[in-house]
């Protein structure tokens, strides 16, 4: 069969299939065995000791073991890519408290497929015309809060839709109309708008809209994983390599069942539609599943309570250093962990934050942190065991020999 025959036929077959292996932990396949390699070493990549926390530029998370062993299994059976996604996403939407959901190339991949589905619904034909919307029947307006309209909303405007930006209430009644396709929030910039999770579903209820919410890092708490499914919006999409501890090129898209089906029509193995290239596979499926398993399985109050004490540990070695002082902050929107910062008396230090951060990161350990010229950083939710009495170590070594 030709190439273009088969996605003919991949796009047109039916979203259904038989039972994956459910044992995803264990690897029974012939034992395949490869030279242990260092390939940081072996190609000059710098690695270092993250204390600044799940960023995309920083390679984001490290995978659960558990993650990894559904990956390394899944690698060495074929299988059909929409009966993983069938079966998963059954799991994952029972899990998440959803109607329906799918694993994606990320929460910003998500968020475009979600709205791509709010689009074309099960019509092919607008699915294939994506991202050009005139002349094709399709809504083209999503309403979004000015607090909330910042560059990641470039995920909903590469399907041809626009943003266009409300204040109020009031403002939202005034900017519904017959284009407008989706209300969108963005979870972590809540206290930057004036409507609230709550009266932004009333507002999109009122006037049968679908509302979109994106959450990429906002768990823990494990909560958050269906308190918006509940709250009864209609897309939620969350990023699979942050606190979740799955592969970094995933996510989770899930909200209502007729959404979810639309969005796959966007989705590989079906060609010529705007979410090719938005592959996401097997393997990483199998993972993305396996890691949200472990992730509302633990303790999560006895994670918080190690995190506060590595956080403690560094906060003492530090503050003893003569004119440094700390703060330790909760963050209660994005990344909820304990986040320590540190500030000093440039009389009696006589480098600044950057300074001593570049110091640090040209170490041995590197060891990367976050913060501007006045102060440093850090998080310790990315941090091995043991790594925080490092961290410490560190820091204060070097503001000791950087004070006057």
């Amino acid at each position: 069969m030709k190439r273009r025959s088969l996605l003919k036929y991949m796009s047109m077959a039916p979203v259904a299939g038989a039972t994956v292996v459910d044992d995803l932990t264990s690897f029974t396949g012939p034992a395949v065995t490869a030279a242990k390699r260092d390939l940081f070493k072996e190609l000059g990549i710098r690695t270092f000791i993250n204390a600044a926390g799940t960023y995309t530029g920083m390679t984001a998370t490290l995978m659960r073991p558990e993650a990894l062993a559904a990956i390394r299994q899944s690698a060495e059976k074929f299988c059909m890519l929409d009966e993983v996604q069938d079966k998963v996403g059954i799991k994952i939407a029972e899990i998440c408290r959803a109607e329906a959901a799918v694993v994606t190339s990320g929460a910003f991949a998500g968020l475009t497929l979600g709205m791509a589905g709010i689009l074309t619904g099960m019509d092919p034909a607008k699915v294939r015309a994506l991202p050009k919307l005139e002349g094709t029947g399709m809504k083209t307006e999503v309403i979004c809060q000015k607090g909330h309209a910042i560059g990641y909303n470039q995920a909903i405007t590469n399907t041809g839709a626009k943003i266009v930006v409300v204040e109020t209430a009031e403002d939202v009644e005034r900017a519904i109309n017959k284009n407008t396709a989706a209300m969108h929030y963005l979870h972590i910039n809540t206290d930057n708008g004036k409507i609230k999770h709550e009266e932004w579903i009333a507002l999109a209820n009122k006037h049968g809209i679908p509302a979109t919410i994106d959450i990429a890092a906002d768990v823990p708490p494990v909560e958050n994983l269906w308190r918006y499914n509940e709250m009864g919006f209609s897309v939620v999409v969350i990023s699979g390599g942050k606190a979740l501890r799955g592969p970094q090129s995933a996510g989770i898209l899930m909200g209502k069942k007729d959404i979810i089906a639309a969005a796959r029509l966007s989705m590989p193995p079906r060609g010529e539609t705007i979410g090719r290239g938005m592959k996401v596979n097997k393997e990483e499926i199998l993972g993305m599943y396996v890691a949200l398993q472990e992730f509302v399985s633990i303790d999560h109050d006895a994670e918080y309570k190690m995190f506060q004490e590595r956080i403690d540990r560094i906060k003492a070695a530090v503050e003893s250093v003569p004119g440094v002082t700390t703060k330790v902050s909760h963050p209660k929107l994005g990344n909820c962990t304990p986040t320590l910062d540190i500030r000093w008396d440039n009389t009696k230090i006589k480098k600044d934050a950057n300074e001593i951060r570049e110091i640090i990161r040209k170490g041995n350990p590197s060891i990367e942190f976050v913060g501007g010229k006045e102060n440093i950083g850090v998080t310790a939710w990315s941090l091995k065991e043991g790594e925080d009495k490092i961290v410490a170590a560190r820091l204060k070594e070097v503001l000791q020999q950087a004070s006057a």
